[in-house]
């Protein structure tokens, strides 16, 4: 299998590669001009690598119309923390992922997986399944709904294969460090007091491996639709940080209710993976388990540096 991956050397393109290599796929990665791709650096002798910025549309399709990939993963877009909800980046990664999907299409590409959010959703509709309500209260969600319903319907009409992933709550290894896991483990791994919110809202978190995992499976599958990654088990932002601290032995140092509630703060994200689960999918990873292997890899990084 020949696959195309925006975002390659990104948090979640980064395993989805490393998935596929092992598998025995052949991948090209598109990258930014002058990216290091640190997350997959030593995989660069066995990935096709195009610098190109998203919005260089030409470059991507010439590219495109000579490596002629079988499927397309596209996991690119502006998720720079605490400033990617209402960015108006969002916009632009809205119209050039329509581009590169007419790119791709031209191509002869016949399986596309492009990633949505479980922010699409009304998050007061309960446990969030694919035929739920939408309701997106911020520039990123609702620009990531009107691009996953524009490219359905182009789908339909150049008849290939479209999955739209909405991806819950990540964690996992090489996650930026400001975000609320790592944030946690190299807090309380440097013996520090980590401020946070009394932790009564409810989240869905996966793995980042068990996610990629999860993108295999639809493109694999030729899979079309909507589809939830996720765990499908919630867990309350406090139970997630005392797992950790006990993970450490360091549960003394988290100090809830010290920090106000975010202005995005949703009381309950949880999602029904049941369709994803029926083309074969499951999670390799407990939370437990996979914070485990999370605070190993965030302790070997500190013990490297």
């Amino acid at each position: 299998m020949r696959c195309f991956v925006t975002g390659g050397g990104g948090f979640i393109g980064s395993r989805a590669v490393r998935q596929m290599l092992g598998e025995g796929w052949e991948v090209a990665v598109l990258a930014l001009p002058g990216e290091s791709l640190w997350r997959i650096g030593d995989l660069r002798g066995r990935v096709e690598v195009i610098e190109a910025d998203l919005s260089q549309s030409n470059t991507i399709a010439r590219f495109l119309d000579t490596w002629r990939p079988g499927s397309c993963l596209h996991t690119a877009w502006f998720v720079e923390p605490g400033k990617y909800l209402e960015s108006v980046k969002n916009i632009d990664c809205m119209q050039e992922s329509l581009a590169l999907l007419e790119s791709v299409i031209a191509s002869g590409c016949r399986q596309v997986v492009m990633l949505g959010t479980c922010f699409e959703y009304d998050s007061s509709a309960g446990l969030l399944k694919e035929d739920g309500p939408v309701d997106p209260s911020t520039l990123y969600a609702a620009c990531k709904l009107a691009t996953g319903l524009i490219a359905r319907q182009r789908a339909l009409q150049a008849r290939i294969n479209l999955a739209w992933a909405r991806l819950f709550y990540l964690y996992g290894p090489d996650e930026d460090p400001r975000r609320m896991v790592p944030a946690v483990i190299q807090s309380l791994l440097g013996d520090r007091e980590f401020p946070a919110t009394a932790g009564d809202q409810v989240r869905d978190y996966i793995h980042v491996d068990d996610a990629a995992s999860g993108f295999l499976t639809l493109l694999r599958e030729g899979a079309s639709g909507v589809f939830n990654v996720c765990s499908g088990e919630p867990m309350t932002v406090r139970g997630i940080m005392q797992t950790i601290g006990e993970e450490l032995h360091k549960a003394d140092l988290l100090r809830f209710g010290a920090m106000p509630p975010r202005q995005f703060e949703p009381p309950f994200i949880c999602g029904d993976c049941s369709r994803l689960k029926a083309l074969g999918w499951r999670a390799a990873y407990s939370l437990r388990e996979g914070l485990r292997s999370t605070i190993d890899h965030w302790r070997a990084r500190r013990a490297g540096s």
